[in-house]
């Protein structure tokens, strides 16, 4: 028996899809802002994951510049139709208005690691939308998004038979399902004769769920369950919180199983908060004598582990040893890398900005737009996984502007951030009223918070101009400290901060990634500073018992 520990893949990972190809598992998660766009894990047993690469080119013209944060990709869902694997999804422009301005596109590969089409506009109702395979044919459901004063953002479920060939309509839009309450994420699948059609409920938040519905007919009408499947929403202390947009999978040996979002909150004066962000789980699934499905456990509120059949297992096939080595990894210490690749923000790194071979064994970043940019700022990012963690990275540049700097980020998007950067001041005891010093100066670590419109600078600390400097940030739970490495002592560079800012709960409006450490270099003159970087290390201290 196999022994799953939830979320299955922690840390930034929300708006999991799951599909079963073979003997492989497939998961791919939403990438928002963030590339590389929509990252897909594989596995063979639900327990272990690993990264098996993303959907390159999903964004249309490779670029999100300007797109909101928390927008850009939203809620991808992966399938297989025994020949080919399809991903649909959709790219959000606005977020907090009646208009999403949104599109929606799909994308094939004959692998899951690629190469994948170009994507292909489909019709564009409302973000969430998937795909149904049924004998040759090829239907997109979707959200039904109606924006007009005194509509409904989340006005019901909606089909539409497409061409499988063109991806153009071949058929009329049909309204499969409305409820009072909020839903949306459908996914779609036949079972026993019947339609099952599951649905996120309540929102993204704390209330999050899942509820399901079915009929004898594709295009309805749809009966609604009157329990839901899934939810920790009557339960505040429950361990996993916002349980919600789900999918369902059979294994080979025809057990069932739900993947779904979940977040790991942090108790706060303010209340609940979650800066890792909504996280991917699983959960065992049966049926009852109605034919309804129900968690396995007997609960609506998520298990933490979850026993898995060894049956989930096949023996042999490539990839299984590196699952395996995984697993060891993890088992032999609790330290763990945040994750494997970089993550950038609304673009691809690229050579002009991104450096690899100029000074060996040192990362070099050319100064790009400031850390409030929705266009070009350059940043390499790592997911954090755990609440507790520590990130550390060398750093050597020679800032002669104040409009020039570099340094280590605690990132959770361009209005919530801390940074600790290597950057040029006056003179001790002068004013601040811009560059007129002419070269002199001093070379400094300048501490910075961003909560919304407030940004504050708690410290400033001078620092020898052109010699290598390791700063580090140290997080346990809700506090974040950083530091500097001088003389083998580390030193701190201001006040405890407050991590859970950081998070998806803090601010006027729920937020929809997670937090990250990250590296970055601004120029704002003309993008001639750049900075070198070494041994950039983000370790997380698993929670998950050895």
């Amino acid at each position: 028996m196999t022994v799953l520990h939830n979320p299955v893949i922690r840390g930034f990972a929300p708006d999991p899809s799951l599909v079963r190809a073979g003997d492989w598992y497939y998961l791919a998660n939403s990438s928002f802002e963030w590339f590389p766009t929509i990252p897909i894990h594989r596995s063979r047993d639900l327990a272990h994951w690993e990264y098996a690469g993303h959907v390159e080119g999903a964004a249309p013209g490779g670029t999100l510049a300007g797109v909101p944060d928390s927008g850009g990709i939203w809620a991808p869902s992966l399938s297989w139709d025994g020949e080919r694997f399809w991903v649909v999804y959709s790219v959000v422009r606005s977020v907090g208005t009646p208009y999403f301005d949104q599109d929606t596109y799909v994308s094939t590969a004959t692998e899951v690691t690629g190469p994948w089409s170009p994507p292909r506009r489909v019709p564009s109702h409302g973000f969430d939308p998937a795909l149904h395979h049924e004998h040759g044919r090829l239907w997109l459901l979707n959200l039904q998004n109606d924006h007009r004063p005194g509509g409904r953002r989340f006005a019901g479920i909606v089909a539409t038979e497409l061409d499988r060939e063109t991806l153009a309509p071949a058929g009329a839009t049909r309204l499969l399902l409305q409820h009072d309450r909020l839903i949306e994420g459908p996914k779609l699948l036949k079972r026993e004769g019947w339609y099952v059609l599951v649905l996120a409920e309540g929102g993204t938040g704390f209330e999050h769920g899942v509820r399901v519905a079915r009929s004898r007919n594709l295009t309805g009408p749809y009966e609604l369950d009157e329990h839901p499947l899934l939810t920790a929403r009557d339960d505040p202390e429950w361990p996993l919180q916002k349980a919600g947009h789900a999918e369902l999978v059979q294994s080979p040996d025809g057990d069932w199983y739900l993947s779904h979002l979940t977040a790991r909150p942090l108790r706060t004066p303010e209340g609940p908060r979650c800066p890792l962000g909504r996280e991917t789980a699983i959960q065992a699934v049966t049926w009852d004598v109605d034919g309804w499905p129900r968690l396995r456990h007997g609960d609506v509120r998520p298990a933490v582990t979850v026993d898995i059949h060894e049956g989930q297992r096949p023996a042999g096939g490539a990839g299984l040893p590196s699952i395996r080595g995984y697993r060891q990894a993890r088992a032999t210490s609790p330290h763990r890398p945040a994750d494997t690749h970089y993550y950038t923000l609304r673009s691809s790194p690229g050579p002009a900005t991104i450096d690899r071979t100029s000074r060996p064994g040192w990362l070099r970043l050319r100064g790009h737009h400031g850390p409030d940019s929705l266009w070009s700022h350059n940043l390499l990012a790592h997911r954090v996984t755990e609440h507790r963690k520590e990130a550390q990275v060398t750093l050597q540049a020679t800032p002669a502007a104040f409009t020039q700097s570099a340094g280590l980020l605690l990132w959770y998007n361009t209005s919530a951030y801390y940074a600790l950067d290597l950057t040029w001041a006056e003179p001790d005891g002068e004013d601040q009223h811009g560059q007129q010093w002419q070269g002199t100066g001093r070379t400094v670590l300048a501490l910075t918070t961003r909560d919304g419109a407030e940004t504050a600078r708690p410290a400033v600390v001078e620092v020898a101009a052109g010699t290598a400097l390791t700063l580090g940030v140290t997080v346990h739970a809700t506090e974040a400290r950083f530091w500097y490495a001088a003389d083998g002592a580390r030193l701190p560079v201001g006040p405890p901060l407050d991590f859970t800012r950081l998070s998806d709960d803090h601010g006027p409006r729920l937020r929809f990634t997670g937090a990250m450490v990250a590296i970055h270099a601004v120029d704002l003159v003309d993008a001639s500073f750049t900075a070198d970087f070494a041994d950039f290390r983000v370790s997380c201290i698993s929670e998950i018992p050895e």
